[in-house]
């Protein structure tokens, strides 16, 4: 397994990412396990953030008080299906500041083109964390931290619910210091550009559109 890659093996994940894959499952059904997903790489994906103490009055004393170091984290959505695991995410950091970069890709070239891009200030003081259910070919992904590192953000991270290998590949030639946080590595892309065996298309069985 690449050593930028993290695959997040907790049974949990796991059993839930099996009810997404599931053709089955209603709308309904998807959206809630991605919100309850994304909590579960969210502690994952945050588990190296820098610490500092306060001095803090419990009840009873006194006490040095461990604390987050530094600015808020920011947090960008990859729309639109990144929404999905913002959502869940931003319950477990409510205080991360907030972004948004919007790419369609186009169906004959599979390459990204950008819409909308919206970011929080000082992204080169905070850890940034970009969130796509999917990293498929990886060009939308390599677009979007493109972006991002044009905005000045420094310590970027790449969360996704599932990753094909031709997109943790893509990624790792483009952007080698962005490590890659995923709760599967799917086996292979199709001629269409979509992740084997996958869940489909993430955005329209979250949104009920086709």
């Amino acid at each position: 397994m690449p050593d930028h890659l993290t695959v997040v093996e907790h049974p949990l994940v796991q059993h839930k990412l099996t009810i997404m894959r599931e053709k089955e499952t209603s709308t309904a059904v998807f959206r809630q396990l991605l919100r309850e997903i994304s909590l579960l790489l969210a502690y994952e994906v945050t588990g190296d953030l820098a610490m500092t103490t306060k001095v803090i009055d419990t009840p009873i004393t006194e006490m040095d008080a461990p604390t987050l170091k530094g600015r808020k984290l920011a947090l960008i959505s990859i729309l639109r299906a990144g929404n999905g695991l913002l959502d869940g995410m931003l319950e477990l950091i409510p205080s991360a500041r907030v972004g948004f970069v919007g790419l369609y890709r186009d169906e004959a070239t599979l390459e990204p083109v950008q819409y909308y891009f919206k970011v929080p200030e000082y992204l080169d003081e905070r850890v940034v964390i970009a969130v796509d259910p999917m990293l498929a070919t990886g060009n939308s992904s390599v677009a979007a931290i493109d972006l991002l590192k044009k905005a000045g953000a420094k310590d970027i991270r790449f969360l996704c619910l599932l990753a094909a290998p031709e997109g943790v590949a893509r990624m790792k030639e483009a952007h080698p210091d962005v490590p890659i946080i995923t709760a599967a590595l799917d086996k292979k892309l199709n001629e269409k550009g979509y992740i084997v065996p996958g869940l489909g298309d993430a955005g329209d069985r979250m949104f009920g559109t086709k």
